[in-house]
This record gives C-alpha cells, structure tokens and sequence, in this order.
C-alpha cells in the first residue's frame, strides 16, 4: 500500500511539472505571438504612411499574407449612419457652409476578415457622376473609385490603440487623413479604424 502510494505521489509531481512546464511553453508563445503582431502593426503603420491609397495598402497586406482566397477589398456600406460633416471638416475640405457633402460608413472586408472601419466625408461636386454613381451605389472603395483623380494623402493624426504587451483590442490602430486630387484639392475626409483581423490573421498561421 506505502509503495502504491509513494508511486501516485511520484505521478503526481510529474504530472504537476508537466503541467507547469506546458504552461511556461504556452506563455512563451503567446508572447512571440504578441511581439510578432506589434512588429506587424508598426510596419502596417508605416506602409500607409508611405502610400497614397490605404485600399492599395489592405489588398496587398492581405494577398502577401494570404488573409483571404483572392486578395480584393470590398466596401460594405453602413446604411443606418449617418454623420453631418463638421465646421473643421468643411474647412479642412475648403468648402463653404451651404456646399453639400457626401458620407459613407462602411466595412472594408477582404474575404472573411473585417480589416477596417471607415467614415468617410467626400464633396460629390469635385467628382465626376459616374465616380458619385459607385460610391451611392456599389461597395467600391472610395481610392479605386476616385482613381483617376490621382489623389495624395495627407494624414491629420494616427493613434494606436493597442498598448503593447496587453491584450489585442478589437480595433489597433487609427488614422485620420484628407485626400487631395492632383490639382490641390481636397475632395474627401476619413476616419480608419483597423482591426485586429490585420494581425491575427498572420499570427495566427
């Protein structure tokens, strides 16, 4: 009985070490992953800094990483909101009081995955109809729909919203920018939140 007893106690102490060691080795990987995905957030940060078109930036983040089975970015529009622009944000679009502005919400999607939520402030009247046409009626991104305008990006503010080390939010990373047509004009406003789907999708693999 004493030996059958000494022999569970051993078990026990194996099990309880093999339990321990598991979960250091669990830690140690949800930290790589954490580091990995800061690591990933920051570069996603600096590409759209770069670049002119954050719709240009998400179909290649999410084709590089294989987020999805064809890399395409879909607008999926929020019907129910609406968001009257702003005296900053006339003044940031140069346009008087009475001067009708246009507004989208939508879900930019590749595949699956919600990467980004975005309000969008645009002036229907530096745009051509067919351009107006597809942002009231299809889930065009506003970069592909203005294209031809051959828009730059100037950023207003960017806010991270994750703090590194903790737990992921739902919503990392925000910024704030004002497209300008190639004659200097403001034509549009937006407000990107991105999601955590940018990261986990990459981690996750």
């Amino acid at each position: 009985m004493r030996v059958s007893m000494l022999a569970l106690a051993a078990c026990l102490v194996l099990s309880g070490s093999a339990g321990a060691a598991h979960e250091l080795r669990q830690g140690a990987e949800d930290r790589a992953r954490r580091e990995e995905a800061w690591a990933l957030l920051r570069e996603f940060n600096a590409r759209l800094l770069a670049n002119s078109s954050a719709t240009l930036v998400l179909e290649q983040w999410c084709g590089e990483h294989h987020l999805a089975p064809q890399a395409l970015i879909v607008a999926e529009q929020v019907k129910d909101v609406v968001k009257p622009a702003g005296a900053e944000q006339r003044r940031r679009l140069d346009v008087g009081p009475d001067e009708p502005i246009g507004y989208r919400r939508v879900r930019l999607r590749c595949g699956d995955l919600i990467l980004s939520e975005a309000d969008n402030w645009y002036v229907p009247g530096r745009l051509t109809p067919e351009m107006n046409r597809l942002l009231e009626r299809t889930d065009t991104p506003f970069g592909k729909a203005v294209r031809d305008l051959r828009p730059a990006r100037r950023t207003i503010a960017v806010k991270t919203l994750w703090r590194r080390g903790t737990a992921m939010p739902d919503h990392v990373l925000q910024h704030r920018a004002v497209l300008i047509d190639a004659e200097g004009r403001p034509i549009s406003e937006v407000y990107e939140n991105y999601t955590r789907a940018l990261l986990e999708g990459v981690t996750a693999r």
